[in-house]
């Protein structure tokens, strides 16, 4: 996950391969609080992990639950009729699926518990359920804000004479929390719930009830205006349930296959884990987007997109039964050939943020033009390539926002798209934008920033750091010198011209591999084998030998992938990336680096003389200056970066300022 302050994403070009999406967070939260809500053990296999999930988890052990989990696999040994811990309190972050069902299941059960969030929770309606709960006889007091979290909640004296009203047209979770509960209360009569106004998100609700069914409770309804409870309803456990793909997340990979342009050899995009069968409301953007010209096909679990019409055709459609995935539509409409009208969304409104006014205000500052009212949103796109504009585009700690705003990277006018807070996708799909990353094609050379210089001059100390702060990929290309060095050494090479052949095949095949905690050699770390005076001198010794740089060559040139990569060595900008966006030279003198190589060592407990240590990097700069294979050089459009006298964070700040100062983004 990209734990960044922003993420920039270069010009995309197509999407294709094979996705497997993660599992609903719709489903996994309902589905884990019914398993809690059984006697016995419910294993459920393919669990989204998320930060909806783990909070719900979390909440559950806190309540008494048995929990394990491994992997994408939870065993639940449930609560059945009785909480264990009648105390406790609960913090449910952002997690709608959360504090909605079990603010409700406990407010049932009764107890004495307080219920919070995140501050966004906190602006979160729950007023209505909160009515119906103590229409119902429950004991629910605001701690905060009259009508929003946090929550208090009490014993009950149940009432369950009369049907229990709930509104529908603010949010379908008050519905789906008072259905999931009402079984508790249903042993001795029916139990029922009219729905005050028009019901939105209908599908949902259907969801709901197929996994009430699952779990043992088969709810009657009359149209979506009444729902009856059967008395005598007891929650049972299936044994063991799966939870489907996430049907909202699919429609970002959706409208990247409707989005991509076509190319030999490429299939369309194809999306495992979920079907057109799916009980999941949100499979209906399947709909929408073929409305717009997707070209998809469908199978038992599996969908497959393609670029049907070009541009995408303008859709006018009343969204109700797609909330979430209908967000994916209105960065579509960036691409269609005029103006696009989503209704009936207010929902949009109370959710992670007030998506309507947030949708509104980041697509224009793509260039768009945006419409916007209680209910609906009517987005024109820009008026032909030149009038798009590379955004940095706020989220709103919103995951949907970060994912749909992805998008916008395969705009035709070829220009990047800044995310802000990009982990904010942790919500639903913490891995989302490497799995994007994996499956896109860039429209442009990826950004790529070279770090130069002599040994010692802290090129690999700062290039990791400014790659950190970017979610950029890191090139330790000196790394790749020491490893030949060192696979030469173990093979009983000498490192000698005599031997290039030999060890420019070597270094063709190496089985580099960099992780967050060194480099390994195949599955062996060699990061304190490879950092060693001598391993440095044997990398200047192969170094210098042309057939083991060309061999070198196209295995540097392949780290630049997707979304970046900050590179460092000798000859980056030089030889290897010499159209980089961003070349730096640090220079540093011999005094300056000697004394950090000694401070090093030392620290290491390794022995070492200053005055030789200053003595050889002297002789190894000579010889790097005067190699006949590009020689050590800054590039002719290198900025020098004399580091003597500066920490490693104000070099680093020196970079990305310089880096910042090269990019279009406008942030409003």
């Amino acid at each position: 996950m990209f734990d960044t302050a922003f993420l920039d994403l270069p010009a995309l070009r197509s999407a294709s391969g094979t996705v497997r999406l993660p599992g609903s967070k719709s489903i996994s939260n309902r589905v884990l609080l019914l398993a809690a809500l059984c006697e016995g053990r419910t294993v459920v296999r393919d669990l989204l992990d998320s930060d909806d999930t783990r909070v719900m988890l979390q909440a559950l052990r806190q309540l008494g639950c048995g929990v394990v989990v491994e992997g994408t696999t939870a065993i639940i040994d449930g609560l059945g009729d009785r909480v264990r811990q009648p105390q406790a309190e609960l913090f449910l972050g952002n997690a709608g699926t959360a504090m909605r069902p079990l603010a409700a299941a406990l407010a049932v059960l009764g107890g004495d518990y307080r219920l919070s969030g995140i501050p966004r929770m906190h602006e979160r309606p729950i007023g209505d359920l909160v009515d119906a709960l103590r229409a119902l006889g429950c004991s629910v007091q605001y701690l905060g804000q009259e009508g929003y979290p946090p929550l208090h909640i009490g014993q009950p004296r149940l009432q369950l004479d009369q049907p229990i009203p709930v509104r529908g047209d603010v949010s379908s979770q008050f519905l789906t929390a008072l259905l999931m509960a009402l079984p508790l209360a249903a042993r001795q009569q029916d139990v029922v719930i009219e729905v005050v106004g028009e019901l939105i998100s209908k599908p949902y609700i259907d969801i709901t009830l197929k996994l009430l069914a699952r779990f043992g409770v088969a709810v009657r309804r009359d149209e979506w205006a009444r729902f009856t409870i059967p008395a005598g309803s007891r929650y049972s456990t299936p044994g063991e349930i799966h939870v489907e793909a996430d049907a909202s997340s699919a429609s970002y990979f959706i409208a990247a296959g409707a989005l991509s342009e076509s190319a030999a050899g490429q299939n369309g995009l194809k999306i495992e884990g979920v079907g057109e069968a799916s009980i999941q409301g949100d499979i209906r953007f399947v709909d929408a987007a073929r409305q717009m010209g997707a070209r998809i096909e469908s199978g038992p679990n599996w969908l497959r997109v393609a670029r049907g019409a070009w541009p995408l055709k303008a859709i006018d459609l009343d969204c109700n039964h797609i909330p979430d995935a209908a967000m994916t539509l209105a960065v579509m409409a960036l691409y269609a050939d005029g103006a696009s009208t989503l209704r009936n969304i207010a929902s949009w409104r109370v959710k992670e943020t007030d998506r309507i006014a947030a949708m509104a205000t980041e697509l224009r500052k793509l260039g768009a033009t945006v419409d916007e009212g209680a209910d609906f949103i009517r987005v024109t796109p820009p008026a032909g390539a030149t009038a798009w504009q590379a955004a940095s585009l706020h989220t709103y700690d919103d995951h949907r926002m970060a994912m749909c705003g992805s998008l916008a990277a395969f705009n035709p006018a070829g220009l990047p798209v800044r995310i802000e807070d990009p982990k904010c996708v942790a919500k639903t799909f913490p891995d989302y934008f490497e799995t994007l990353f994996a499956l896109a094609q860039p429209a442009v050379d990826v950004p790529v920033i070279c770090i130069d210089g002599p040994t010692a001059s802290g090129k690999g100390t700062l290039a990791s750091a400014v790659a950190r702060r970017l979610g950029y990929h890191y090139l330790d290309s000196g790394s790749l010198y020491r490893l030949t060095g060192l696979a030469a050494r173990r093979a009983g090479h000498e490192l000698d011209a005599a031997n290039e052949a030999t060890l420019s095949a070597l270094a063709r095949c190496l089985p580099v591999r960099f992780t967050a905690d060194g480099v390994c050699l195949g599955d062996e770390d060699v990061s304190d084998a490879i950092r060693t005076e001598a391993a440095g001198m044997d990398a200047s010794r192969v170094s210098a030998l042309p057939g083991v740089r060309e061999a070198l060559l196209n295995l540097q040139r392949d780290f630049a992938r997707l979304p970046g990569l900050v590179a460092d060595g000798r000859d980056m900008g030089t030889a290897i990336f010499p159209h980089a966006a961003l070349k730096v030279y640090l220079t540093a003198g011999a005094a300056q680096r000697a004394e950090r190589r000694h401070k090093q060592l030392i620290s290491k407990g390794i022995s070492a003389k200053l005055a030789d240590l200053r003595a050889d990097l002297e002789a190894r700069d000579a010889r790097d200056e005067n190699r006949a294979a590009s020689p050590l050089k800054p590039a002719q459009d290198a900025l020098l970066l004399d580091n003597s006298q500066l920490t490693v964070e104000q070099s680093v700040d020196q970079v990305l300022g310089w880096w910042q100062a090269r990019q279009p983004f406008r942030s409003s």
